[in-house]
């Protein structure tokens, strides 16, 4: 397998393989035969170090260094990320997925010259961020010659969709076979037995568990401790392989288990380290040969040990006094200028109890860290820097900076460690305030809901006194949780508790911004009533479009793309989603992102654009992946259930169901009912779509959460002979529609009541639906207002009127995409005496793949092979591979014929 993936890569594909399998069942061999192998190819390797896991991107360091000289040829925001991560140039901390455009950048720019192999070995070990990045590549590599191997022990981890090979152990045959290579002498036969059947085909095993017997051991008395452990069981394996490395350890000389300890204190195998501080312990170079013949560690160009179990066991076995001795002198031999960061590391193991002096080096450090894009790195320094603050306000302070760090890279275990030392410690009213959001915070990254409202009320109602504006900035994140945990939110966390607590915020101290008008605006209108927030909330996105900065516009972005829904301004909601999108792409903000393209791609659903809606699906499905995004599939849902892709929209809702109530984002249980109402509608089902539809407006605190789903609803239940249901979903859109009087709610609250109507009444309503919703870019409410009347001109005898609504409505519904609509007009316009003529020729563009189609639409809008990939996460090489597949297929030569072949949507 190994050998076909070189040929591959030499044939000018990329290859991603993860070899995972227990420790020292042989994946390191397996690197290096692929070194081996890889002639004619570039190779570059680096490992994971188990005490450099906090140093954020130290892994990297360890396998770009090699081809930093090709790094002037990546785009200039990518090359200035990638140098700050590795302190090769100054600035502010770079975006995480920055740096993995970077990376890959910097690989297929190296590929370019030569095919290229890289493998790292025992990743499970590697800091945060360099495994964040390597995941990231493995799955974006596509045509650039690049073969990316990585080697660890445990499971997958965050490599979800790369392929893999377990490495398991060795049949019995060969086991016994390996083993007869030890030079030990005659083994008995029921020892060899023992340890065939201990060592379960691990060949380290095979090989370690008998070094440091004696041949009388081996001949009659040897035995590990307990019986053999159940296979698979990997904890039993390396315990006795560590008390066996333990032995070897304690039977070294004084001066060599100094030595040895000195080199497991510090992971770097800086030979000169070493020695250096090994000096001021008084060790001379005599010490390293016990340790050489032991067979535990290395002391030539690098000091290497003969297995991680062996540096655990050198460092475990010594006392807690040898240990602070060991990093003391490697403290003292560490260059203050050149390595500060190893050198108050190494201080604050050192040191025996608090040291204001070293806690304050570890808070410059992770200074610096942050500096270089290193949160984990800066998290683990604050940390030990809080441990180390005797001073009770400080020590608390310290905490909470460390919990503020540790929050960003995902840590939640360490973060609740963290506040709980923050909380016990006297804090500012400031800092208590901070404490309380980062609780929040922490709620609503573990569970999207519960507790997070309240936590945030509690932390704004603080913050009155001290900071207005911070307050009312936390009372709108107050709402805007209590918006997305909706009906599974906690006891006062409820959107009715939030905005009882925000209209009572105190006022802004000077002219109301867009934000300020935006909670107002909001709180007013769920508090008061629907129509008391309206013209707050024109003016709030009014004051949006000019005199805020991008970082302002990008900070409140999401609520004000919510706001334009909640008074249903078709056109506001466009223009915000569309500039949401662009300001998360060119700040990098890739937090923000998943966000931005699920509400574009709700306004292309409304106009119809399916086909571009399904592009920036495929694209948000790349940002949550390369983030870690949880955010409910909302885009790919509605999608799903538009078309009547009956079988992928159940299992998209059904998973957005279980995984909503998991988390407590009880919002996605509104989306994910309404998407089946939709779904079932498309399908004629409409007593399962009235249930549905029930379901969805159950929790009917947030208006703008309805705003689609109360047409599904009137539509299922008129069709049920549901005339209470049905007029009630109307009532509460004509609420709506006499307050924000635009056409899109004028338009859906008519067809809505003409389902109810008869005669004239109803005709006129159907037409005036008809008008309004033409005057929007919601041309999928007109599709269906279309298909609603003919539907109805047919029951009341009139067919050939029926004919031409049922028409128009299958041809636009048909062009869309919404292919089960479309075929429900069909049938009705059947029934009318019409014939619907099916497109028999698919478009070109739909002869392509989901991500040939999206590529070649972002070639026909102008954008390069490089800005296309950064948007895709893939390399401009990859690009360009798929645009030359893309020609083919669509008959042409050039990007400017894509234009002709790919004509835009009438939504642009």
């Amino acid at each position: 397998m190994l050998d076909r993936l070189i040929a591959a890569v030499r044939a000018g594909e990329s290859r991603a393989l993860l070899l995972h399998g227990d420790p020292g069942v042989g994946k390191t061999a397996l690197l290096d035969h692929l070194a081996a192998q890889a002639r004619n190819c570039r190779v570059v390797r680096a490992a994971g170090v188990e005490s450099e896991r906090e140093l954020a991107f130290a892994g990297l360091h360890q396998l770009c260094a090699p081809m930093l000289d090709r790094l002037e040829h990546l785009p200039v925001p990518q090359r200035d990320a990638l140098g700050t991560a590795f302190g090769l140039s100054t600035g502010p901390a770079p975006d995480r997925f920055l740096v993995g455009l970077a990376v890959l950048g910097l690989l297929s720019e190296v590929a370019e010259q030569q095919p290229l192999i890289c493998l790292v070995d025992d990743r499970q070990w590697l800091d945060r961020a360099t495994a964040q990045i390597l995941a990231f590549v493995a799955r974006r590599l596509g045509a650039e010659s690049i073969g990316l191997i990585l080697a660890s022990r445990g499971d997958r981890g965050d490599l979800t969709g790369v392929p893999e090979l377990l490495v398991q152990g060795l049949p019995e045959p060969d086991a016994r076979a390996l083993l007869d290579t030890v030079p030990t002498g005659p083994i008995d036969t029921r020892v060899r037995d023992q340890i065939v059947l201990e060592a379960r085909g691990n060949p380290l095993a095979l090989l370690e568990l008998t070094r440091g017997w004696a041949p009388a051991e081996l001949a009659g008395g040897f035995g590990l401790p307990g019986a053999a452990a159940p296979s698979g069981d990997m904890a039993a394996l390396s315990g006795d392989m560590e008390e066996n490395f333990l032995r070897r350890v304690a039977a070294l000389p004084r001066n060599a288990r100094q030595l040895l300890l000195v080199a497991a204190a510090d992971p770097s195998g800086d030979p000169a380290l070493v020695w250096r501080a090994a000096g001021r312990l008084g060790i001379g170079g005599e010490a390293a040969v016990p340790v050489t013949e032991a067979g535990l560690a290395e002391f030539g160009g690098r000091v290497r040990f003969r297995h991680p179990l062996a540096r655990s066991a050198a460092y475990r076995s010594a006392s807690v006094q040898d240990r602070q001795e060991a990093h003391r002198a490697l403290a003292a031999a560490t260059d203050r200028t050149l390595d500060p960061d190893r050198r108050a590391w190494h201080r604050a193991q050192a040191a025996p109890g608090p040291d204001e002096d070293v806690a304050a080096e570890l808070e410059r450090s992770a200074g610096r860290a942050q500096a270089r894009g290193g949160t984990a790195a800066s998290a683990a320094f604050l940390h030990q820097a809080a441990v180390l603050t005797l001073d009770p306000a400080r020590r608390a302070g310290r905490a909470l900076d460390a919990a503020r760090a540790a929050l960003r890279t995902g840590a939640l275990d360490v973060t609740r460690e963290l506040l709980a030392m923050a909380g016990a410690g006297p804090l500012t009213a400031v800092q208590r305030a901070g404490l309380d959001t980062m609780r929040a915070q922490l709620a609503f990254s573990t569970a999207r809901g519960g507790e997070a409202p309240t936590l945030l009320l509690k932390a704004a109602g603080q913050l009155e006194a001290v900071d207005a504006d911070l307050s009312r900035a936390a009372y709108l994140d107050a709402v805007s949780a209590a918006i997305f945990a909706g009906r599974l939110a906690g006891p006062g966390g409820d959107v009715l508790d939030a905005a009882r607590a925000a209209v009572s915020a105190p006022p802004p101290p000077h002219a109301p911004r867009a934000c300020d008008l935006l909670l107002d605006g909001t709180a007013t209108g769920l508090h008061t009533g629907y129509a008391a927030g309206v013209p707050v909330l024109r003016e709030a996105l009014a004051a949006f479009r000019s005199g805020l900065s991008a970082e302002e516009q990008l900070r409140w972005m999401w609520p004000a793309n919510i706001t334009a829904i909640r008074i249903w301004d078709d056109d506001q909601w466009a223009a915000l989603s569309a500039r949401y999108v662009r300001l998360a792409r060119d700040a990098g903000a890739f937090g923000e992102l998943p966000l931005a393209l699920t509400s574009r791609a709700h306004v292309l659903l409304f106009a119809g654009e399916l086909a571009s809606a399904a592009a920036l699906t495929e694209e948000l499905q790349a940002v949550k992946e390369a983030t870690g995004s949880g955010l409910a599939p909302y885009g790919a849902m509605a999608l799903a259930a538009l078309r009547g892709e009956e079988s992928a929209a159940t299992a998209v809702i059904e998973a957005t169901l279980e995984d909503a109530t998991r988390r407590g984002e009880g919002i996605g249980i509104t989306f994910a009912e309404g998407a089946n109402a939709v779904l079932n509608n498309a399908l004629g089902r409409y007593d399962e779509a009235m249930s549905a539809g029930l379901r969805a407006n159950a929790y009917d605190h947030d208006p703008a959460g309805l705003c689609w789903t109360l047409a599904e609803l009137a539509e299922a239940a008129a069709r049920c002979g549901a005339a209470g249901p049905a007029a009630d979903a109307c009532d509460r859109l004509g609420v709506m529609a006499d307050a924000a009087g635009t056409d899109w709610v004028r338009g859906v609250e008519a067809r809505a009541r003409a389902l109810l109507s008869e005669g004239e009444a109803a005709e006129r309503l159907y037409r005036e639906a008809i008008a309004r919703l033409g005057r929007t870019r919601m041309r999928v409410e007109l599709a269906r207002a279309h298909l609603l009347y003919g539907e109805w001109l047919r029951r009341e005898r009139h067919p050939g009127l029926a004919r031409e609504q049922l028409r128009t409505a299958h041809g636009m519904l048909e062009t869309m995409g919404a292919t089960a609509f479309a075929d429900r007009a069909a049938r009705e316009l059947r029934a009318a005496g019409g014939t619907a003529h099916r497109r028999t020729t698919p478009a070109r563009d739909e002869e392509l793949t989901a991500q040939e189609a999206q590529i070649a639409r972002m070639a026909r809008d102008g954008l390069s092979n490089p800005e296309i990939g950064t948007r895709l996460f893939i390399s401009a090489r990859t690009v360009q591979y798929h645009l030359r597949k893309v020609f083919t297929k669509l008959g042409i030569t050039s990007r400017s014929q894509l234009d002709r072949v790919l004509p835009r949507g009438p939504a642009g």
